[in-house]
Protein backbone atom coordinates (compact mmCIF):
# COMPACT_ATOMS: atom_id res chain seq x y z
CA UNK A 1 0.00 0.00 0.00
CA UNK A 2 1.22 3.60 -0.93
CA UNK A 3 0.16 4.70 2.44
CA UNK A 4 2.58 2.94 4.68
CA UNK A 5 5.07 4.87 5.75
CA UNK A 6 3.91 7.73 4.66
CA UNK A 7 3.92 10.50 7.39
CA UNK A 8 0.01 12.18 7.72
CA UNK A 9 -1.39 15.45 9.92
CA UNK A 10 -4.97 15.57 10.63
CA UNK A 11 -6.72 18.20 11.73
CA UNK A 12 -9.89 17.58 13.75
CA UNK A 13 -8.59 14.37 14.38
CA UNK A 14 -10.38 13.65 17.90
CA UNK A 15 -13.75 12.58 16.73
CA UNK A 16 -15.75 11.61 13.95
CA UNK A 17 -13.72 11.54 10.53
CA UNK A 18 -10.65 12.95 11.99
CA UNK A 19 -10.69 9.55 14.55
CA UNK A 20 -11.70 7.40 11.76
CA UNK A 21 -9.18 8.26 9.39
CA UNK A 22 -6.10 8.32 11.94
CA UNK A 23 -7.43 4.93 12.96
CA UNK A 24 -7.57 3.40 9.49
CA UNK A 25 -4.39 5.22 8.41
CA UNK A 26 -2.05 3.88 10.99
CA UNK A 27 -3.49 0.69 10.61
CA UNK A 28 -2.24 0.95 6.95
CA UNK A 29 1.30 1.62 8.28
CA UNK A 30 1.09 5.32 8.55
CA UNK A 31 2.98 7.78 10.87
CA UNK A 32 -0.20 10.15 11.97
CA UNK A 33 0.46 13.53 13.56
CA UNK A 34 -2.85 14.10 15.26
CA UNK A 35 -4.17 17.82 15.93
CA UNK A 36 -7.60 19.13 17.86
CA UNK A 37 -8.69 21.28 20.91
CA UNK A 38 -9.27 18.19 22.85
CA UNK A 39 -5.99 17.00 24.70
CA UNK A 40 -7.44 14.36 26.53
CA UNK A 41 -8.85 12.74 23.33
CA UNK A 42 -5.87 13.16 21.58
CA UNK A 43 -3.82 11.46 23.89
CA UNK A 44 -6.45 8.53 24.42
CA UNK A 45 -6.26 8.20 20.07
CA UNK A 46 -2.78 8.49 19.87
CA UNK A 47 -2.41 5.71 22.93
CA UNK A 48 -4.68 3.59 21.18
CA UNK A 49 -2.79 4.21 17.56
CA UNK A 50 0.67 3.03 19.80
CA UNK A 51 -1.05 -0.25 21.53
CA UNK A 52 -1.92 -1.47 18.35
CA UNK A 53 1.66 -1.47 16.62
CA UNK A 54 1.04 1.94 14.83
CA UNK A 55 3.10 5.72 15.61
CA UNK A 56 1.74 9.11 16.36
CA UNK A 57 1.88 11.98 17.56
CA UNK A 58 -0.20 14.83 18.48
CA UNK A 59 -0.38 18.97 19.31
CA UNK A 60 -3.07 20.57 20.69
CA UNK A 61 -4.63 22.18 17.34
CA UNK A 62 -7.26 24.99 16.91
CA UNK A 63 -6.97 26.00 13.76
CA UNK A 64 -8.03 29.42 14.33
CA UNK A 65 -4.70 30.13 15.40
CA UNK A 66 -2.50 30.33 12.02
CA UNK A 67 0.71 29.57 14.86
CA UNK A 68 -1.35 26.27 15.56
CA UNK A 69 -0.97 24.64 12.30
CA UNK A 70 2.44 25.69 12.16
CA UNK A 71 3.26 23.83 15.65
CA UNK A 72 1.59 20.97 14.30
CA UNK A 73 3.34 20.67 10.88
CA UNK A 74 6.54 21.02 12.13
CA UNK A 75 5.53 18.35 14.59
CA UNK A 76 5.96 15.92 11.78
CA UNK A 77 8.65 17.34 10.55
CA UNK A 78 10.45 17.03 13.36
CA UNK A 79 9.10 13.81 15.07
CA UNK A 80 9.56 11.96 11.56
CA UNK A 81 11.08 13.86 9.31
CA UNK A 82 8.90 14.82 6.96
CA UNK A 83 5.20 15.52 5.82
CA UNK A 84 3.32 13.76 2.91
CA UNK A 85 -0.02 14.49 3.62
CA UNK A 86 -2.23 17.39 5.31
CA UNK A 87 -5.68 16.14 6.26
CA UNK A 88 -7.78 19.12 6.96
CA UNK A 89 -10.56 18.45 8.65
CA UNK A 90 -11.89 20.76 11.25
CA UNK A 91 -14.90 22.23 10.91
CA UNK A 92 -17.76 23.28 12.69
CA UNK A 93 -21.33 23.74 11.66
CA UNK A 94 -23.67 26.65 13.59
CA UNK A 95 -26.38 26.70 10.86
CA UNK A 96 -29.09 28.72 11.51
CA UNK A 97 -31.72 30.85 9.29
CA UNK A 98 -30.22 34.03 7.87
CA UNK A 99 -32.96 35.75 9.65
CA UNK A 100 -31.51 35.03 12.93
CA UNK A 101 -28.49 37.09 12.24
CA UNK A 102 -26.13 34.47 14.69
CA UNK A 103 -23.21 36.82 13.22
CA UNK A 104 -21.05 35.02 15.89
CA UNK A 105 -21.69 31.72 14.69
CA UNK A 106 -20.65 32.87 11.05
CA UNK A 107 -17.74 34.24 12.55
CA UNK A 108 -17.19 30.81 13.63
CA UNK A 109 -17.48 29.19 10.79
CA UNK A 110 -15.37 31.43 8.36
CA UNK A 111 -12.50 30.82 10.97
CA UNK A 112 -12.45 27.03 11.58
CA UNK A 113 -13.86 25.88 8.22
CA UNK A 114 -12.17 28.59 5.94
CA UNK A 115 -9.13 29.95 7.56
CA UNK A 116 -8.20 26.63 8.86
CA UNK A 117 -8.02 25.60 5.78
CA UNK A 118 -6.01 28.39 4.65
CA UNK A 119 -3.34 28.57 7.34
CA UNK A 120 -2.79 24.50 7.06
CA UNK A 121 -2.00 25.44 3.51
CA UNK A 122 0.45 28.74 4.64
CA UNK A 123 1.96 26.10 7.08
CA UNK A 124 2.22 22.70 4.64
CA UNK A 125 3.17 24.28 1.08
CA UNK A 126 6.76 25.52 2.15
CA UNK A 127 7.46 21.79 3.24
CA UNK A 128 5.91 20.19 0.34
CA UNK A 129 7.75 22.15 -2.04
CA UNK A 130 11.48 21.49 -0.18
CA UNK A 131 10.55 18.33 -0.37
CA UNK A 132 8.77 18.43 -4.12
CA UNK A 133 6.38 16.28 -3.04
CA UNK A 134 3.08 16.36 -0.76
CA UNK A 135 -0.87 15.84 -0.63
CA UNK A 136 -3.22 18.53 0.20
CA UNK A 137 -6.68 16.79 1.48
CA UNK A 138 -9.58 19.35 2.29
CA UNK A 139 -12.90 17.19 3.69
CA UNK A 140 -15.68 19.45 2.53
CA UNK A 141 -18.87 19.00 2.45
CA UNK A 142 -22.10 17.89 0.16
CA UNK A 143 -24.09 21.10 1.39
CA UNK A 144 -21.23 23.16 -0.72
CA UNK A 145 -23.17 21.00 -3.52
CA UNK A 146 -26.76 21.51 -2.85
CA UNK A 147 -27.88 24.71 -1.11
CA UNK A 148 -30.37 23.69 1.24
CA UNK A 149 -31.88 26.03 3.80
CA UNK A 150 -30.75 26.84 6.39
CA UNK A 151 -27.13 26.01 5.44
CA UNK A 152 -26.40 28.95 3.39
CA UNK A 153 -23.90 30.37 5.93
CA UNK A 154 -22.24 26.59 5.90
CA UNK A 155 -22.45 25.75 2.50
CA UNK A 156 -20.92 29.39 1.59
CA UNK A 157 -17.48 28.80 3.97
CA UNK A 158 -17.34 25.10 2.38
CA UNK A 159 -18.14 26.44 -0.97
CA UNK A 160 -15.31 29.11 -0.72
CA UNK A 161 -12.89 26.13 0.56
CA UNK A 162 -13.72 24.11 -2.58
CA UNK A 163 -12.59 27.43 -4.80
CA UNK A 164 -9.18 27.48 -2.63
CA UNK A 165 -8.69 23.75 -3.33
CA UNK A 166 -9.44 23.80 -6.97
CA UNK A 167 -6.84 27.00 -7.60
CA UNK A 168 -4.08 25.65 -5.27
CA UNK A 169 -4.69 22.42 -7.28
CA UNK A 170 -3.83 24.41 -10.85
CA UNK A 171 -1.22 26.12 -8.67
CA UNK A 172 0.74 22.90 -7.48
CA UNK A 173 2.19 21.90 -10.25
CA UNK A 174 3.02 17.97 -11.39
CA UNK A 175 4.64 17.34 -7.75
CA UNK A 176 1.99 18.05 -5.74
CA UNK A 177 -1.58 16.62 -5.17
CA UNK A 178 -4.86 17.97 -4.11
CA UNK A 179 -7.95 16.45 -2.82
CA UNK A 180 -11.39 17.20 -1.76
CA UNK A 181 -13.91 14.86 0.09
CA UNK A 182 -17.30 15.89 0.17
CA UNK A 183 -19.24 13.99 2.77
CA UNK A 184 -22.81 14.09 2.75
CA UNK A 185 -25.02 13.36 6.09
CA UNK A 186 -22.32 11.60 8.58
CA UNK A 187 -22.74 9.64 11.98
CA UNK A 188 -20.98 12.20 13.73
CA UNK A 189 -21.80 14.80 16.71
CA UNK A 190 -22.13 17.53 14.15
CA UNK A 191 -25.09 18.50 15.25
CA UNK A 192 -24.41 19.56 18.75
CA UNK A 193 -22.61 22.99 17.69
CA UNK A 194 -26.60 23.74 16.39
CA UNK A 195 -28.28 26.49 18.60
CA UNK A 196 -31.27 26.89 16.41
CA UNK A 197 -33.73 24.22 17.92
CA UNK A 198 -35.72 22.92 15.36
CA UNK A 199 -32.44 23.01 12.90
CA UNK A 200 -30.91 20.69 15.28
CA UNK A 201 -33.16 18.71 15.93
CA UNK A 202 -34.39 17.64 12.14
CA UNK A 203 -30.16 17.54 11.58
CA UNK A 204 -30.27 15.28 14.81
CA UNK A 205 -33.13 12.84 13.34
CA UNK A 206 -31.22 12.93 9.68
CA UNK A 207 -28.19 11.46 11.16
CA UNK A 208 -29.90 9.30 13.31
CA UNK A 209 -31.86 7.61 10.11
CA UNK A 210 -28.99 7.91 7.42
CA UNK A 211 -25.79 9.25 8.62
CA UNK A 212 -22.73 6.80 7.05
CA UNK A 213 -20.23 5.56 9.53
CA UNK A 214 -17.13 7.96 9.83
CA UNK A 215 -15.31 5.07 8.58
CA UNK A 216 -16.77 4.99 5.33
CA UNK A 217 -15.21 8.80 4.76
CA UNK A 218 -12.11 7.67 5.92
CA UNK A 219 -12.06 4.78 3.51
CA UNK A 220 -12.17 7.69 0.77
CA UNK A 221 -9.70 9.39 1.98
CA UNK A 222 -7.51 6.25 2.36
CA UNK A 223 -8.32 5.38 -1.56
CA UNK A 224 -6.84 9.12 -2.25
CA UNK A 225 -3.63 8.86 -0.24
CA UNK A 226 -3.36 5.41 -1.55
CA UNK A 227 -2.49 6.34 -5.81
CA UNK A 228 0.62 6.04 -6.88
CA UNK A 229 2.27 9.49 -7.02
CA UNK A 230 1.38 10.59 -10.74
CA UNK A 231 -2.34 9.72 -9.85
CA UNK A 232 -4.34 12.91 -8.44
CA UNK A 233 -7.77 12.19 -7.65
CA UNK A 234 -8.99 15.72 -7.08
CA UNK A 235 -12.39 15.10 -5.84
CA UNK A 236 -14.82 12.76 -4.08
CA UNK A 237 -18.38 13.07 -3.11
CA UNK A 238 -19.89 9.92 -0.88
CA UNK A 239 -23.44 10.04 0.47
CA UNK A 240 -25.73 8.24 2.18
CA UNK A 241 -27.98 6.18 -0.34
CA UNK A 242 -31.03 8.04 1.04
CA UNK A 243 -29.87 11.33 1.05
CA UNK A 244 -31.39 13.45 -1.54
Amino acid sequence: MAIDGKVLAITGASSGIGRATALMLARGGAKVVLGARREDALRTLAADISSAGGEAAWQATDVTRRADLQNLVELACTRFGRLDVLISNAGIGPISPIDELRVDDWQAMVEVNMLGVLYGIAAALPVFRRQGAGHFINVISTSGLRIVSPQGIYAGTKNAVRTITEALRQEAGPHLRVSEISPGMVATDFAASIQHPATRAAIGRQVEEIGLAPEAVAGAIAFVVDQPPEVDVNSIVIRPTAQN
